[in-house]
């Protein structure tokens, strides 16, 4: 059968279910409540300080403070907790870019830890071997939407005195032991980017248990200011990194939608997982032992190019997208970022390495899609397999 990249008939050609979806009558009813109101910015409306409440509320956390994105939000986090000039923050090496330039923002120097092979999390072990004289703080990330091993994390934090920021960008509603992401270190950080589990198109949040950090956070985005203090007194230096209404607006009616999304993704990545199980060539990651409940905002799939007659991801990932089925090639280990070298100590990170040359995703809205267009990605895995195979 001829691949559609060489001519041939691709194996879908239906679309897959939007992302973000449609918008729902409640977030056009509260988008023109404020348009029509009058009150925009966070300073004067309501909306904003009722989301935070009610995504705090969401998470078991006592604070919330809205910014502008999410990478704001660990830049002001790491700020909240002290971290300033000379200091070094420990981030893992498979993750998005913004979680170390984030530290970078913050004045202080990105340390790259590799991550475990088995599910591409921050390695307690390999954190331990990098805390020195200057390490402040940890930076948890939860990949693709499952909560990193913060038990290991945290007791390594205790002993050495270090702080703990969640990056969980990709981990709206996840638990790990019953406990929800959010609540898991000293603050966390959710992202609201356009490709997130709940988006605004931009935006993000830090949640706490902390009041001292809540205070800071609070100030640090708000130029400065106090929470019981006046509007031009600034005793702090801080910046106006506050979330506009229109974004709290569209953000609301979202954690009502939550749940049932990641139902309907934990059901796919069930039927796949079923799928695949008898499949060469291609692995579902596992979720990190301890995960209670993973969001599933992407599929981590393993791709063994030997199964495939030894072509490359890059051909893998071009013949599928031509058979109708969109993967992403994810992320580039940190420890190759040439933008970062000069920010932080040359380090080699097999494992982060490894899965930049073999590891796919599975964007969610794949995952929020049919048995049939499912069943569509494992025939047309199969149909490239068959061709790179060859007779």
């Amino acid at each position: 059968m001829t691949l559609a990249i060489d001519g041939g008939t691709p194996v879908r050609t239906a679309g897959w279910p939007a992302w973000p979806p449609p918008a729902t009558a409640e977030q056009r009813r509260l988008l023109l409540e404020v348009l029509d109101g009058g009150e925009w910015g966070a300073t004067s409306g309501t909306k904003v300080g009722a989301f935070a409440r009610a995504f705090a509320a969401s998470v078991g956390a006592r604070h919330g403070v809205c910014v502008v994105n999410g990478t704001v939000g660990l830049f002001l986090a790491l700020r909240a907790l002290g971290v300033g000039r000379d200091d070094e923050v420990i981030v893992p090496a498979y993750t998005f870019v913004a979680s170390a330039t984030a530290v970078v923002l913050a004045g202080a120097r990105p340390v790259l830890a590799d991550v475990t092979p088995g599910t591409l999390h921050l390695d307690p072990s390999a954190v331990e071997r990098v805390i020195g004289p200057r390490t402040r703080a940890v930076m948890p990330v939860h990949l693709a939407g499952a909560p990193a091993d913060t038990e290991a994390l945290g007791d390594l934090c205790r002993v050495h005195g270090l702080g703990s920021v969640e990056d969980a960008a990709q981990a709206h509603g996840a638990s790990r032991h019953g406990r929800p992401a959010g609540t898991l270190g000293d603050a966390a950080c959710f992202s609201f980017q356009s490709s997130k589990a709940m988006t605004a198109g931009e935006g993000g949040i830090i949640v706490t248990d902390d009041d001292r950090v809540h205070e800071r956070a609070w100030s640090l985005h708000n130029v400065g200011r106090r929470l019981a203090g006046g509007w031009y007194e600034h005793p702090e230096l801080g910046w106006n990194l506050r979330m506009t209404e229109f974004q709290a607006a569209v953000l609301l009616p979202q954690l009502g939608l939550l749940g049932g999304q990641i139902a309907a993704r934990e059901r796919a990545v069930a039927f796949l997982a079923g799928e695949l199980e008898a499949f060469d060539g291609l692995d579902l990651l596992p979720a990190p032992e301890g995960t209670t409940r993973s969001t599933h905002h992407l599929g981590l799939l393993r791709y063994d190019s030997a199964a495939f007659g030894g072509r490359t991801k890059a051909e893998f990932i071009a013949a599928m997208a031509a058979e109708g089925v969109p993967l992403d090639a994810g992320y580039r280990s940190l420890s190759r970022e040439a933008a970062l070298l000069s920010h932080m100590e040359p380090v080699s990170c097999p494992v982060a390495e490894a899965a930049e040359d073999a590891v796919v995703w599975l964007r969610q809205h794949l995952l929020m899609a049919d048995d049939e267009a499912l069943c569509d990605i494992v025939a047309a895995a199969a149909k490239v397999r068959r061709a790179f195979r060859g007779p």
